[in-house]
């Protein structure tokens, strides 16, 4: 009983009373309607047409008056095909099998007697929510399927730098990775070092920024028993660890000039003293370099030495902001929710329409980082299956607050 335009989303309405089925058969047309009246009918159909949307009555022969057929087809249509949403239709009085109908996965329950008008609305929501779900089901499978490891990215920018990271790495060249704070320098940096061959070995990274620069030295080179006070025991420095592997200095734009020179020193021998030692240790290991400050003008005010400069750009690799990024916040947010809905065991399965132009619109200061803490949030706080604008709190006026230069360089960038 369809009304024959394959255009038309198919919506299957199981129903054997045939007083509501001519009723029914004409109060949807939006929508490619099939009206059956059993299960193994509906079940036929559900095959041929994979409908979205399908309405249920729960008193079905051979036993209208009981619903166990009701209950066994509901079954073998989510068992058949899960992201059907069924409404199912009850009685006036019964609310009971309703809710258990919902708790075996019904989308929504409908209690007779049928207004269309009604029937309509839950049927189009139906269909709204199923469609999100598709797109969002999309997306979750565009970033499963990364170019990198652990790079999750499907913007031409990204994937040009995929494309040099998978050139740079099976070489011991020394990378410098530039780009804003957030950007993920040390997941590329991971990424460079998973596709070399040095993979099965280590991959230690230091924060020259956070580490004080009266203890960064021994953290890099380790020291002998008895170099200081507090030296109990010889210990091994970053950089002697990583023998044979990866040593990644983030932040390097921030290490003390009067710690350059014995870097300098490191990357030109390739051998290292530890503090309060005299034997020279050659260490055999890749080095990869991190920072988001303009290290050219730091050069010319005398802040970072310049030979040092040219020994870590070998190569350099310069990171685009999220905002430059055509796609890639969606992508991320979609896998920073399948990870936190995960691990708080969360009923949040994707984001509406809404949340998704919020993302897309947003300008992201604090890049991936930002977008990582603020998933985390809202699939915490979410109170649907769905996370909303109003979860996501992205402020309507973050441009206000960003630095002149960079609400230009966006303004610019839209324009064009």
């Amino acid at each position: 009983m369809s009304k024959g335009n394959n255009k038309l989303k198919p919506l299957i309405i199981v129903e054997d009373d045939p007083g509501l089925q001519s009723q029914l058969k004409w109060s949807f047309d939006g929508y490619d309607v099939h009206i059956v009246g059993d299960r193994t009918s509906a079940i036929s159909l559900l095959r041929k047409t994979s409908a979205p949307v399908v309405t249920l009555d729960l008193g079905l022969p051979p036993d209208p008056t009981n619903v166990s057929e009701g209950f066994a087809t509901l079954q073998e249509i989510l068992n058949l095909i899960p992201q059907t949403k069924v409404i199912v239709v009850t009685g006036n009085d019964d609310r009971v099998n309703a809710l258990k109908s919902i708790e075996l996965g019904a989308y929504d329950f409908y209690q007779k007697p049928i207004d269309p008008d009604v029937l309509r609305v839950i049927i189009e929501r139906a269909f709204h929510v199923h469609g999100l779900e598709e797109e969002n089901r999309g997306l979750n499978k565009m970033q499963r399927n990364s170019p990198l490891d652990g790079v999750i990215a499907n913007s031409p920018e990204m994937l040009d730098i995929c494309r040099i990271i998978e050139k740079v790495s099976p070489t011991n060249i020394t990378a410098l990775l530039l780009g804003e704070s957030g950007t993920g320098k040390e997941v590329l940096a991971r990424a460079i070092h998973g596709l070399s061959d040095r993979s099965d070995e280590r991959f230690a990274a230091i924060n020259c920024a956070s580490i004080p620069e009266n203890l960064l030295e021994s953290e890099l080179y380790g020291y002998e028993k008895g170099a200081f006070t507090g030296a109990g025991k010889r210990t091994i420095g970053k950089i002697e660890s990583a023998n044979g592997g990866t040593i990644f200095l983030d932040e390097i734009g921030d290490m003390p000039i009067g710690l350059q020179a014995k870097m300098l020193r490191f990357l030109q021998e390739r051998v290292i003293e530890r503090i309060g030692g005299r034997d020279e240790i050659p260490v055999n290991v890749r080095v990869i370099c991190a920072t988001n400050q303009d290290l050219e003008e730091k050069i010319e005010r005398g802040e970072f030495r310049e030979d040092l400069y040219y020994r870590i750009s070998e190569i350099t690799i310069n990171i685009p902001p999220l905002r430059d990024r055509a796609g890639d916040a969606v992508l991320l947010a979609w896998s920073f929710l399948t990870k936190y809905a995960k691990q708080n065991s969360s009923k949040v399965t994707g984001f509406t329409k809404e949340a998704l132009k919020a993302i897309e619109g947003y300008s992201w200061p604090g890049n991936v980082r930002e977008l990582e803490n603020i998933m985390k949030r809202s699939v915490i706080m979410a109170d649907d299956q769905l996370i909303t604008p109003d979860e996501l709190q992205l402020s309507q006026d973050s441009e206000d607050s960003m630095p002149i230069n960079l609400r230009g360089s966006i303004r610019v960038s839209q324009r064009n």
